[in-house]
């Protein structure tokens, strides 16, 4: 492209000379310059070429002239690219006396001072220099407001001052990937998680994060929202208005399921919990379905009771199980489940529901022992012999169902 406009470039001049010739060729004409008394005569061409020739030496002699100050800042800008170079590695290395030195340094070229400040500052909060670090974000406030902002922002941020990260981004209508990002985890700390939903839209245009770890926020957000839903009416509102596929996550479900609980909606919950389970598995949602306080639903332990066909081997699902008897005051059924879930490897929870379970039919020596395996499980310390069980019950405590899939083979455990 560029050897195609030059030869177009001087196609146009030799035209340009020709047509010159041809005009002047027919009459050259005359030019007399009088002064003080001398008298200088020449044709009109010869007058142009010369006056042509003049400007181009004066503008020959001002390159010139300019050359060795052109030089010297070609070589401050490379010294200071190299600087900012070297500085980012040195901060990068954790050596941030020399990392500050170089970057600012590198600040001196003003089309380097912005990432140069930034690393000067960085480096003065590495080494602990308060005032150091004051001094960089001041002077990087006045050549570049909107990065020393999201850099003041940044460190509000990891100290968890969300108030104060929502006042430095503020006056920033259009604010870059970064700051809107830290805008909506700070939404969250503040309890204002439903306003952080709207910023997964301008992330997503962005394209500011992968997709696996924008999935991860937006059921980040959407879980904080409905953990800080203040009404029962609008937590269901939320809830009816999400996509089956954030439905169906187990940190919106936990979140959803506990804050039901909270405003008096438990079989609701429950309810959103089994829904998630019969889709796919997941322990921790299994704990809060045994967890959440119990309901009008009649059928909450018959459905858990269900799901043993296919996870009998599951400690969380037999401590839920346990938790369900107990709510229900079926001592003997809940001590058999909590058996079933130790031998299966739960831990300090199922000794702790076993110590409620023969606190309330007046069982105090066990119980006694059951509590005190329960911290002795939780400090991961040797645990106290209990008595009472039979060999039959403790060989059917361990045993579980075989698992076939669809063919009819056995399946290995997990």
């Amino acid at each position: 492209m560029n050897l195609y406009r030059s030869l177009l470039w001087w196609l146009a001049l030799a035209a340009l000379g020709a047509l010159g010739w041809t005009w002047f060729s027919q009459d050259l004409g005359d030019v007399v310059v009088r002064f003080r008394g001398l008298t200088y005569t020449t044709t009109l061409a010869y007058f142009v070429i010369g006056w042509a020739l003049l400007w181009f030496a004066l503008w020959a002699l001002v390159w010139l002239l300019k050359l060795p100050v052109q030089a010297w800042r070609r070589h401050a800008r490379q010294l200071a690219r190299s600087r900012l170079a070297t500085g980012l590695e040195a901060l990068h290395q954790g050596r941030w006396q020399r990392a500050e030195s170089l970057l600012l340094k590198a600040a001196e070229e003003p089309l380097l001072r912005t990432p140069a400040l930034i690393g000067a500052r960085r480096a003065a909060d590495g080494r602990g220099d308060v005032e150091a670090a004051a001094r960089h974000q001041a002077a990087l406030l006045l050549q570049d407001p909107q990065a020393a902002a999201l850099e003041q922002a940044t460190r509000l941020a990891a100290a968890q001052r969300h108030e104060e990260v929502l006042a430095a981004l503020a006056p920033f209508a259009n604010a870059p990937p970064a700051a809107q990002l830290l805008q909506a985890r700070a939404l969250v700390g503040a309890g204002r998680a439903h306003e952080a939903q709207a910023q997964l839209n301008a992330l997503r245009r962005e394209q500011a994060l992968s997709a696996p770890a924008l999935s991860a926020l937006e059921i980040e957000l959407t879980a904080a929202a409905l953990a800080q839903s203040p009404q029962a009416d609008g937590l269901l509102q939320r809830w009816n208005a999400l996509p089956q596929r954030l439905q169906q996550a187990a940190p919106v479900v936990a979140a959803f399921a506990l804050r039901a609980a909270g405003l008096g909606l438990e079989d609701t919950g429950a309810q959103a919990l089994a829904d998630a389970l019969d889709a796919q598995w997941n322990d921790s949602l299994v704990e809060i379905y045994g967890r959440l306080p119990a309901g009008r639903d009649p059928q909450r332990l018959a459905r858990a009771e269900a799901w043993l066909a296919a996870h009998a081997a599951s400690p969380a699902l037999l401590v839920a199980l346990g938790q369900l008897c107990l709510a229900q005051r079926l001592w003997g059924k809940a001590e058999d489940f909590l058996h079933r879930a130790l031998a299966q490897g739960a831990g300090a929870e199922a000794w702790e529901l076993l110590g409620h379970a023969w606190t309330a039919q007046n069982d105090s020596a066990r119980a006694t022992i059951a509590y005190a395996n329960a911290l002795r499980s939780a400090r991961g310390e040797a645990l106290l012999s209990l008595s009472g069980r039979s060999l039959r019950e403790q060989i059917a405590d361990q045993a579980v169902a075989e698992l076939r899939n669809e063919h009819g083979i056995p399946l290995l455990p997990p």
